[in-house]
């Protein structure tokens, strides 16, 4: 193989031509067009964190909302619970309270019936004390007789009742 110095200059420069028309004309654009790109996904990566950092913000926010409306409900539940007890309280002791008044009057009544029965008798048995008394009188009669009027007067006194 044999070297030439002429044709070794002339390739040397027609490489650093062609080096500067690339960089200038290829490696320039082609640069420009990387950093745009490396921009472009830069911005769209930070996009994503500041996206993910307000959806974790949101979660967040959310999972504490939630635990409040649990909590509210919870309150609610037990108030209502509490409210309905007092009123269950309220409607036995009216009802007991109603249901004494009713035995005290049923009570009452059953006196002022009995009473009145006894005054009844004691009306009807005065008024046979006094018929059988006034047949007595009328008539003396033998034991057996008296015993047989007796009878006579009570079915009367039976049946007119």
């Amino acid at each position: 193989m044999h070297f030439e110095l002429g044709t070794f200059f002339f390739q040397i420069l027609a490489f650093l031509i062609l080096l500067y028309l690339m960089r200038r004309y290829v490696f320039g654009p082609a640069m420009r067009v990387m950093e745009r790109r490396q921009q472009y996904i830069e911005d769209q990566v930070a996009t994503a964190e500041r996206t993910r950092q307000e959806a974790e913000a949101l979660l967040q926010e959310q999972k504490n909302l939630l635990a409040q409306a649990r909590s509210e409900a919870q309150e609610i539940i037990e108030r209502a619970k509490q409210h309905s007890e007092r009123e269950a309280e309220a409607i036995l002791k009216e009802a007991r309270e109603r249901a004494e008044r009713m035995v005290e009057e049923a009570r009452a009544e059953i006196v002022r019936e009995k009473e009145k029965a006894l005054a009844e008798l004691k009306q009807q048995v005065g008024a046979l004390s006094v018929l059988l008394a006034a047949k007595i009188i009328e008539k003396e009669l033998d034991e057996r007789e008296q015993l047989a009027l007796i009878e006579k007067t009570l079915q009367q006194v039976g049946d007119s009742a």
